[in-house]
């Protein structure tokens, strides 16, 4: 039937996606009653049911009970008017809600894809204030397809924010003795040298991918060839960069002539 004559039930469940016995359950407990039924008894629905059903769809689906919708829809000191209003500051702010989720979800999915499970927050507390997420895409664009990457995904996608801080703290604690050990002058093929050497391939080794010799020597390249790197050593101590890199190369020199 048409808006004139009024919707009959079927045709207002068609039309709203609900199921007829849903409005019966609205009529039921006057949530919903129809205007109108025809002489053998079934509900004719006006334009006006029609409007009041979509306010009771809208705040359902924003997790309002029927009891409480029905005062809402109820209230006669709130107009039609400030309902608008009203949705649609919910709507905003259920809007805002699902953003902070997508957003959480985003470095959730993130954090997995690159095997740390860490919040952005987390990574800048232990990692430090020059700390950058753009690091981590560039080193999945250098070494993504090789099995070393694949490992260290494998087990750091098991780290929480403890075994990172672990992590952090013994590095922290190497690089210290490395710069103590170039400031004072130790030789870079010299035993303290490559004993520490050793140390730093056994920290790779031991926390993210089998860190051979060969893979050693090219992170030690990777050390005075990349300026990110060897600022970041250089400012541990002058010279620390270089003397490392020796360092290195002069240890797998040692224990390949084993």
């Amino acid at each position: 039937m048409n808006g004139d004559e009024g919707y009959a039930v079927g045709a207002v469940a068609k039309i709203a996606k609900v199921t007829v016995r849903t409005l019966h359950h609205y009529d039921e407990i006057g949530l919903l009653s129809p205007a109108g039924r025809t002489r053998a008894g079934y509900r004719r629905y006006v334009d006006a049911d029609l409007d009041r059903l979509q306010q009771i769809l809208f705040y359902r689906e924003l997790g309002f009970a029927l009891e409480e919708i029905a005062a809402i829809l109820d209230d006669d000191s709130v107009s039609p008017t400030e309902h608008l209003r009203r949705q649609h500051q919910l709507l905003t702010d259920r809007i805002n809600h699902l953003q902070e989720l997508a957003t959480a979800v985003e470095h959730a999915m993130e954090a997995r894809r690159m095997g740390i499970q860490l919040t952005p927050e987390e990574k800048f507390e232990i990692f430090g204030e020059g700390y950058q997420e753009g690091w981590e895409q560039e080193a999945e664009q250098r070494w993504g397809n090789t099995e070393a990457w694949a490992e260290s995904q494998r087990r750091t996608g098991a780290y929480g924010k403890a075994d990172w801080q672990r992590i952090q703290e013994e590095m922290t604690g190497l690089n210290t003795r490395l710069a103590a050990a170039v400031t004072a002058g130790e030789p870079a093929d010299g035993t303290t040298a490559m004993d520490l050497a050793e140390e730093h391939r056994q920290h790779i080794s031991r926390n993210f991918y089998d860190c051979t010799f060969t893979i050693h020597r090219g992170l030690a390249c990777l050390y005075i060839e990349d300026q990110r790197w060897t600022t970041t050593y250089e400012e541990l101590a002058p010279g620390l960069a270089q003397w490392l890199h020796d360092a290195i190369v002069a240890n797998a020199d040692r224990h390949e002539k084993a």
